[in-house]
């Protein structure tokens, strides 16, 4: 069994990397940092390589998976993980950052979604692992482009989800919802949470083990979900004022 990790350098994506090496699979890793990668490589039980690339751009995301293509080992797991966040009023945050969020946090997924899953239902057989948020069911004030980003991941690989099922594929496609993690996130995006969040590694271990049951929304910890039918039940108003001043109570 292969499984390939964006993001894999830190956090969540490096977390997996330890546990899916533990449970017997080979592993493809990639992220912009080399060091770290390499530190992680040696950690590791199983075979492993690694990709340092910035899957911001799009030529990146072609190239990995074509050298992985290849090689003739198929994948059989995606776990799509990289991505960041930004935090400050619209109006106020740098453009050309806004678009490099877009580009890793959308346009790589969409990208290596695609081409993973053309790959996986030819041979009827993988699983892909969208890394989403508790931020894709909600609105998004002072965080607006990375809530928008992960709605679009989510909506996507529930509707892919949905046309796997109607074609009665084995393929399945997850998406892993968490709210704060213990992370470098919060140092990229510039803000501290009220909360200290979970464990990054107790998120890996569970969004694997329900992955690996071909779980569609995968959310980690109860006071995640009830925030979930928190948002269903309230109106978009009341939301937005409710996420704003959570935001707004957070110290960048």
């Amino acid at each position: 069994m292969r499984a390939l990790i964006t993001g894999a350098s830190s956090g969540i994506g490096r977390d997996m990397a330890i546990l899916l090496s533990e449970m017997g699979y080979e592993l493809i890793l990639v992220a912009r940092t080399k060091e770290r990668l390499e530190s992680l490589s040696q950690e590791l039980k199983t075979k492993t390589e690694i990709h340092v690339l910035d899957l911001s751009i799009a030529e990146s995301c072609y190239a990995l998976h074509k050298t992985v293509s290849e090689k003739g080992q198929p994948v059989d797991l995606l776990v799509n993980n990289a991505g960041f966040g930004t935090y400050g009023p619209f109006v106020s945050k740098n453009l050309d950052t806004e678009l490099n969020l877009i580009d890793l946090n959308v346009r790589a997924v969409h990208i290596l979604t695609k081409l993973f899953l053309l790959d996986f239902t030819a041979r009827d057989q993988g699983t892909i692992l969208n890394v989403s948020s508790i931020a894709a069911f909600l609105p998004g004030p002072l965080m607006s482009s990375y809530y928008a980003s992960k709605a679009y991941v989510q909506r996507l690989s529930e509707a892919i989800s949905e046309e796997l099922r109607r074609q009665k594929s084995k393929v399945r496609i997850c998406t892993l919802c968490p709210g704060p993690v213990r992370t470098g996130f919060n140092k990229r995006a510039g803000v501290r949470f009220l909360v200290d969040g979970m464990e990054s590694r107790a998120v890996a271990a569970y969004a694997l083990r329900k992955t690996l049951r071909g779980k569609l929304v995968i959310i980690p910890g109860w006071p995640v979900r009830l925030l979930r039918l928190s948002a269903r039940l309230a109106g978009t108003r009341l939301m937005l004022r409710a996420v704003y001043m959570m935001q707004f109570l957070r110290r960048p």
